[in-house]
């Protein structure tokens, strides 16, 4: 059970370095902000790009970042809600929940 709780956790912290720089370089470039912005978000995504690495040794690369992606896109929904301001409609949260269904599976599921 720890080492779920701890490949959850790895999850989370990607997801909000990848989400995070992506947002400083959507600062820089699309609002305006200083260069600055830009950088640290290059910073914080080459900071994500190691994260996933921490996962369990028994998982392939294309199975951590396939499971990723599910915890992408709940998480992208949560960041529209509390940084942009985008409320999830009903959609946004199953579709959200069966991406989450599917991080479980590809993740999680016992196996033989």
């Amino acid at each position: 059970m720890l080492t779920i709780l701890k490949s959850i956790g790895y999850f989370i912290v990607a997801g909000l370095f990848e989400i995070g720089g992506g947002y400083l370089v959507w600062l820089w470039l699309r609002e305006g902000k200083s260069i600055w912005f830009g950088v640290a978000g290059a910073v914080v995504l080459v900071l994500y790009g190691v994260i996933p690495t921490l996962q369990p040794q028994s998982s392939s690369f294309g199975k951590i970042y396939a499971a990723y992606g599910g915890v992408f896109i709940a998480m992208s929904i949560l960041w529209g809600w509390k940084i942009d301001n985008t409320i999830p409609d009903k959609f946004d949260i199953i579709g959200g929940l069966v991406a989450l269904a599917g991080v479980w599976i590809i993740m999680y599921f016992p196996r033989r």
